[in-house]
C-alpha cells in the first residue's frame, strides 16, 4: 500500500519505516497522524517482525506538525457561538488522538528505534520519545517548538522526556525553546549515538535492529514490556508484573535453542510471534 508519508521495507524481520516528505521537511500533515498508527499497528499484527526502525529523508527529520492542520474546520479550534463547548470536547478528543498515535510505538511487541538527521521538532520531538531508542546524525539538533509558538507541548514530549533525560535539562528546553545538538543529545541520555552523517546513521541503526531481530523475539516482547512497565511504576509492583508474565510466557524451547545454538557454533533459530488477531 502506498502511504503519502512513508515509505516501508521489511528486510531479515526488520521494518524500515522512512518518512519520505523531504521537501516539506517531513511535516505532519493529516495524513502522517492518521497512518502511522495504523502502519505500526499492521506490522505488530504480522508476528515476524522483530524490530522497527523508524528514519526520514532530506536535510531535516520532521518539522513537526503541519499548521494547515490547525486549519482544518473539525480541528476544534473553531468559536462558532454556542457551540464551543461542543468544539473544545472534540478538542481534547483530537489531543487523545493524536498521542495514541504515538503511544502506538510503545505499545507493540517490538523495540522502536529512531534514526534522527537534522532537525527534530515540535512534535517530532514528542515522537522519537515513544520510541525505545534514539540515535543521531551530527548534524542534528532537537527543539521543543510549541513554547516557541505560544503553545504548550500535549502529544507526550513533557510526559516523556523527563523520564529519559534529567527532570532539569527536560524543563530548561521546554521553558526555553532552545536547540540541543545532536552531541548534547548524547552527553544527557536522549540519544545513544551520534553517527557522522545520515547515511551512517541508517546503515548503524540497522544493523542495531538485525542484532535484537536475531533474539528471541518472545523474550524481546517480555523485556520490552518490563521496562515500559518499569518506567511508570515502583519497584514493588513491576517485580510482580514480572512474576505473573513469566508464570504464562516462560518457556524454555528459546533458551534451550540459545544453548544448543552456542554449542554447535551456529547462530539461533527462533519462531516467529504469532500474528495478532483482528477479530474474534
Amino acid at each position: 500500500m502506498a502511504y503519502r508519508c512513508f515509505d516501508i521495507e521489511v528486510l531479515d524481520k526488520v521494518a524500515h519505516i522512512q518518512l519520505n516528505r523531504p521537501d516539506e521537511m517531513n511535516s505532519m500533515v493529516r495524513e502522517f497522524w492518521n497512518d502511522l498508527p495504523v502502519i505500526i499497528r499492521d506490522l505488530d499484527r504480522r508476528g515476524d517482525i522483530r524490530a522497527i526502525v523508524l528514519s526520514s529523508t532530506g536535510k531535516h527529520f520532521s518539522a513537526g506538525m503541519d499548521l494547515g492542520v490547525f486549519a482544518s474546520p473539525d480541528s476544534g479550534l473553531g468559536d462558532e457561538p454556542g457551540e464551543i463547548g461542543r468544539v473544545r470536547a472534540r478538542l481534547r478528543q483530537t489531543v487523545l488522538m493524536l498521542q495514541e498515535g504515538f503511544s502506538t510505538l510503545e505499545k507493540v511487541r517490538m523495540p522502536v528505534l529512531a534514526a534522527i538527521q537534522g532537525g527534530c521538532i515540535g512534535g517530532a520531538v514528542d515522537l522519537v520519545c515513544a520510541a525505545d531508542m534514539r540515535y543521531a546524525s551530527s548534524d542534528a539538533f532537537f527543539v521543543i517548538q510549541e513554547i516557541n509558538i505560544g503553545m504548550t507541548a500535549d502529544v507526550g514530549t513533557l510526559q516523556r522526556l523527563p523520564k529519559i533525560i534529567p527532570d532539569g535539562v527536560a524543563r530548561e528546553l521546554a521553558f526555553t525553546g532552545r536547540r540541543m545538538s545532536a552531541e548534547r543529545a548524547r552527553e544527557v541520555g536522549l540519544v545513544n549515538e551520534v553517527f557522522a552523517n545520515h547515511n551512517e546513521l541508517v546503515s548503524g541503526v540497522l544493523a542495531i535492529a538485525r542484532e535484537i531481530a536475531s533474539k528471541s523475539p518472545l523474550a524481546i516482547w517480555g523485556t520490552k514490556e518490563m521496562l515500559t512497565y518499569t518506567r511508570d511504576h515502583n519497584v514493588a509492583d513491576s517485580l510482580e508484573h514480572i512474576a505473573s508474565w513469566q508464570s504464562g510466557m516462560f518457556q524454555p524451547a528459546d533458551m534451550v535453542e540459545a544453548m544448543n545454538a552456542k554449542a554447535e557454533g551456529r547462530a539461533p533459530v527462533y519462531p516467529d510471534l504469532l500474528g495478532v488477531p483482528e477479530q474474534f
